[in-house]
Parts: C-alpha cells; structure tokens; sequence
C-alpha cells in the first residue's frame, strides 16, 4: 500500500511474466489440450512475451501472456490479420484464450501455418538479401499500407497517437518541426528478426493497424543505422513514405526515443544523432535529408 492508502500500479504484464524465465508448463499443457496437437517444447523459441512451438502436426503455435491493460476491444492481431490481402502473413488455422486471475493476465494460443524460412534476426544479415526479396518487400509494404482497417496500432505495446509522437520527440528536440499529416494502415512492430528471407513472411501481428504514414519503414530504417549501406537501401526502396513529411516525422520519433535515454555505449547512438541532426537541418534549409 501507498502512504495514501491506495494500492501499487501493478507492473505490465511482460514485465511481471517473463515468458524467457518463469516456467508455464501449465499454460502449454492447456493448449496441447485445447488444440489437440503436441508441441515440440525442447525447441521452444522463446521472448519475453511469447513462445512459439512446431508442432507434431508441422504447424506453429504461439503463446502470449497479454496484461488486462491491453484489453482494448481491437481482438488478437494474429486472427484480426487474416483480412490483410497481397501480404505474406502465415496462415491461421485456430486460436484460444482465456482469462488467468491469479497472475491478471490473459493468455492466447494460435494455430498458423509453419513457415520453414529463418528469421532475418541481425540486421547485417540483411545485406544478402537478393533482389527478388526487396521487390516482394516492396509490394507487401503497399498492400498493407492500402488496407482499410479500425485497428489503431500499439508500438511498444501503447497506442500510437499524434500526442505520444510530439511529446517523444519534445523531449529530445524541443524546438523541432514534427507534422502529421497521414495516416496508414502498419505491422507496427516492424524489424528484421520479424521478417524471414531470402523468401519472405512476415511475422508477429499481434500490434497492427493505423499509424502515421512511414512508421514501419521508420522503424526499418533505424534499426538499420549501424549496418553501412542498410538504412540507405531502407530509404531507398521506401523513398515515398520516408521522405513525405509524416515519415519525416516518424523517423525523428525513432531516433528520439533512443536518445532520451541512450549514450554512446549504445551502438545506435552515435548513427541516429548523426541521422536526426541531418533531418533537422534539411528541415531548416528545405532539403532532402
């Protein structure tokens, strides 16, 4: 209890659950049940809120502990996903959730299409990427980008707004220029370790829906910054949405979020300063970063 005698905010859920450290036999046991298959566990992928299992059916599932917090009314990203048509989404098959009181959490299980295709994972692997990959890239980001959806888009777990953008990069740049002008339909988390290659699927939809036009590219673009020659072939290919003004927008938003907190240790430090000074000075002068 507080001094006030109101009771502690409970920490968020992936906070409180770590799905790489705490053990949820239980939880695994009900979905074998509930989805009448077994689960490779010895070959578990394992993140902080989810773990993804192959099957002895050669499916995938996927386990989320998800905190009440996020219980929000837009569904599971996954099954919600099933609409988006023209991008490589793994096929889904079937889901279950349910309620955990004692931990106040929910937690949700999908059945998908198994994908034989790694992970990207590092962003130096995506060098080797070929062409072809990049032109499906390409056709996938402008599909999903058209799609007409009422989902709002939850980065980092908290819904994306015009407000959270201003304030994040008021904190770094308190002086900058940051329109908002349109707004697209995104995966929202958006990286290469949820990409596969050199045939690609993209992965985990749990946080898709409408975003600021050029968040994911944004996103693309900045975890790219440390690789010589990457953030260059990001913007090169998402040109359009990265250099309209909104996109402009989000990818100071990205750097930002690192620098209010990051230092020099941090490997994307220096390359994202270097990439929000050019931004803000081409916004001084009109030129094109």
């Amino acid at each position: 209890m507080t001094p006030t005698g109101t009771t502690e905010p409970q920490l968020p859920a992936a906070q409180r659950l770590d799905l790489r450290r705490v053990d949820i036999e239980h939880v695994v046991d009900r979905v074998e049940s509930a989805l009448t298959t077994r689960l490779h566990r010895a070959q578990a992928v394992a993140k902080r809120r989810s773990l993804g299992f192959r099957t002895d059916r050669d499916t995938w599932v996927r386990i989320e502990c998800r905190g009440l917090e996020r219980l929000d009314g837009q569904g599971w990203g996954l099954e919600a996903a099933t609409v988006l048509a023209g991008v490589p989404i793994p096929a889904w098959h079937a889901g279950i959730s349910w309620h955990d009181p004692d931990n106040q959490v929910m937690w949700r299980a999908d059945e998908t299409e198994l994908i034989d295709q790694p992970p990207i994972g590092r962003s130096a692997a995506a060098n080797t990427l070929p062409d072809s990959w990049w032109t499906e890239f390409d056709t996938a980001m402008d599909a999903l980008a058209d799609a007409p959806t009422t989902r709002l888009a939850t980065p980092d777990l908290e819904p994306i707004s015009i407000e959270r953008v201003h304030a994040a990069i008021a904190k770094v740049f308190p002086d900058a220029q940051a329109p908002i002008e349109e707004w697209t339909t995104a995966h929202a988390d958006l990286n290469w370790a949820n990409m596969t290659g050199p045939e690609l699927w993209i992965l985990d939809w749990e946080d898709w829906g409408r975003a600021p036009r050029g968040l994911d590219a944004a996103h693309l673009w900045f975890g790219s910054l440390a690789v010589p020659g990457l953030a260059e072939k990001v913007l090169a290919h998402r040109r359009p949405d990265l250099e309209s003004a909104t996109g402009r927008t989000m990818r100071l938003f990205k750097c930002a979020e690192l620098l209010a907190w990051a230092d020099d240790s941090e490997p994307l430090f220096a390359p994202a300063s270097r990439a929000a000074q050019a931004m803000l000075e081409a916004a001084v002068t009109g030129s094109t970063p």
